[in-house]
C-alpha cells in the first residue's frame, strides 16, 4: 500500500533545512513542499491525468502563500484533475503568472525568486544588475523558446566591448542557469547558453574563481581517477573538505591531531596570522586521516617526503605539480580556489558569516573578533561536516564513486 504522508504544520515547515539537493516533503491530496538549496519553499502540486504522471504544478512560495491557502488551492485542483482537465491553467491565474512561460524577463523574474533572491546579498544583487542592465534590454521580450546562441553572444560581446569580459562571461552563466531551471521545470528545451564556451567568452580570474558543483564533483573524481599517489589523493581531498591552506596542510604533523574528538589543532607558528586555528573534523576527514595513518612512512609527518630525511614533509609545490599534471577537464583553476568555492557555497547554503570565517581562519574586525578559539565551534563543526557531505554529494554524482571509499573506483 502506498505510504500515507503526515500532514505538514506550519513548526515542521519551518523546521525544514536546504540540503545539497532540491526535496519534496508531501502533505497528502498532491500537495508538496518542494524545499529548494537556496532555502526557499516552494509548493507544489502534483497529479495524474489519463493515468499519466504530470509535471508538478506550482502554486507559491511558503509562507506567502499559507499552508491552509495551499491546501484549498490543492483540493481545487483535485477537482479540475477528477473531471479529466489539467490544473496548470487554473494554478497559472492563482499565482498571477500567465506570463510566467512567456517571455524571458516573466520567466526569469519568477527563477529569480525562486532561486537567487534567498541567496547572500552580495550575489542576488550582482544577478538582478545582469539581468535588468544587459539581459532584459537584449531578449527580455523574447518568447524563452526563441532565444538562441548568438543571442546570448550579442549580449557578451556587447558587454566585452565596454570592456568587462569578467561580467561577460557572469552574464553568460546567469542566461545559462536560468535556461537550466526552465528545462527541469519543463518550459524549455534547449540552453543556448550552454553552447558557448566560457573560455571563448573570458578566462575565469583565479581571484575570483569559484568552482560550480559540478566542476567540484568532477575535480575530484579526476584525482581519484589519476595515476598520481593515493597520499596526494587523500591530501587534495583533505583540502577541500577543511578549507585550510595547503602550507597549513602539508606541514601537518601527527601531534596535532585529537581524531577520537575530531580536532586538528594548527599552531601558531604554521598560521599565516600567528594565531592556532582549530580545525573540526568532519567524519569524512577523520577516515581520510585514518588511512593516511595506514599509508605514511613517517613518525611526524602525514606527507612525508618520499626520498631522504623522514622529518621533512613534501615540498610546497608538489600538489601544484599533481594538479597539473592530471589534466583536470575543468577550466583555469588553482587548489587556492578550494577555499574561496567553500566559503562561497557555505553562505550561499544561508550558513554563518562569522562562522565560516572563523573556519577559514580570517580575523573578524571589531568586538566580534576578541573570541577565544572555541567560539562559534559548533558552528563550524557543523559547518565542515555540511561542506564534507556536499563534496561527497557532488563526487557521487557522476556515479562512478562508491559513497564512503573518497574515491575508489567501482568495480
Amino acid at each position: 500500500m502506498p505510504k500515507t504522508a503526515i500532514p505538514l504544520n506550519d513548526k515542521r515547515i519551518k523546521a525544514m533545512k536546504p540540503k545539497a539537493k532540491r526535496y519534496l516533503v508531501a502533505d497528502g491530496g498532491g500537495l508538496a513542499l518542494e524545499v529548494m538549496t537556496s532555502g526557499a519553499k516552494i509548493w507544489r502540486y502534483r497529479y495524474s491525468l489519463h493515468s499519466k504522471q504530470q509535471p508538478l504544478v506550482t502554486i507559491g512560495e511558503y509562507p506567502s502563500v499559507s499552508l491552509q491557502d495551499a491546501r484549498d488551492r490543492a483540493r481545487k485542483y483535485g477537482e479540475t484533475v477528477s473531471a479529466g482537465v489539467s490544473p496548470v491553467a487554473d494554478a497559472k491565474k492563482d499565482r498571477g503568472a500567465e506570463k510566467a512561460l512567456d517571455s524571458v524577463r516573466a520567466f526569469a523574474d519568477l527563477w529569480f525568486e525562486s532561486e537567487i533572491a534567498d541567496k547572500s546579498k552580495s550575489y542576488s544583487t550582482v544577478t538582478r544588475r545582469a539581468l535588468d542592465k544587459d539581459i532584459y534590454p537584449a531578449i527580455g521580450n523574447k518568447p524563452l523558446a526563441d532565444v538562441n546562441a548568438g543571442d546570448v553572444l550579442a549580449i557578451c560581446d556587447k558587454i566585452k566591448g565596454r570592456g568587462a569580459p569578467q561580467v561577460a562571461l557572469f552574464t553568460r552563466n546567469v542566461v545559462k542557469r536560468m535556461y537550466e531551471y526552465a528545462i527541469s521545470r519543463q518550459v524549455a528545451t534547449i540552453n543556448p547558453a550552454q553552447q558557448l564556451v566560457a573560455r571563448f567568452i573570458a578566462t575565469p580570474q583565479s581571484r575570483t574563481r569559484v568552482l560550480s558543483p559540478d566542476e567540484v564533483g568532477s575535480v575530484m573524481r579526476t584525482v581519484y581517477a589519476s595515476d598520481m599517489s593515493r597520499a596526494y589523493k587523500l591530501a587534495l581531498h583533505l583540502l577541500v573538505i577543511t578549507m585550510v591552506r595547503k602550507s597549513e596542510l602539508i606541514e601537518a604533523e601527527w601531534s596535532e591531531f585529537d581524531l577520537d574528538a575530531g580536532i586538528w589543532r594548527i599552531p601558531a607558528s604554521r598560521m599565516k596570522k600567528d594565531v592556532e586555528h582549530w580545525v573540526y573534523l568532519s567524519a569524512q576527514a577523520v577516515d581520510i586521516i585514518r588511512e593516511l595513518q595506514t599509508l605514511s612512512h613517517s613518525q611526524r609527518f602525514l606527507f612525508p617526503m618520499r626520498r631522504g630525511y623522514e622529518d621533512r614533509p613534501i615540498a610546497k609545490s608538489t600538489l601544484n605539480q599533481a594538479v597539473r599534471a592530471m589534466k583536470a577537464d575543468v577550466q583555469h583553476f588553482v587548489i587556492h580556489d578550494f577555499r574561496r568555492t567553500a566559503s562561497t557555497h557555505l553562505h550561499e547554503m544561508g550558513m554563518s558569516s562569522d562562522a565560516i570565517e572563523k573556519a577559514l581562519a580570517h580575523s573578524i574586525k571589531g568586538i566580534k573578533g576578541v573570541y577565544n578559539r572555541a567560539e562559534y565551534a559548533d558552528e563550524r563543526r557543523k559547518i565542515l561536516q555540511l561542506w564534507a557531505s556536499f563534496v561527497d554529494a557532488q563526487i557521487n554524482e557522476g556515479n562512478r564513486v562508491i559513497a564512503g571509499r573518497f574515491g575508489k573506483v567501482a568495480a
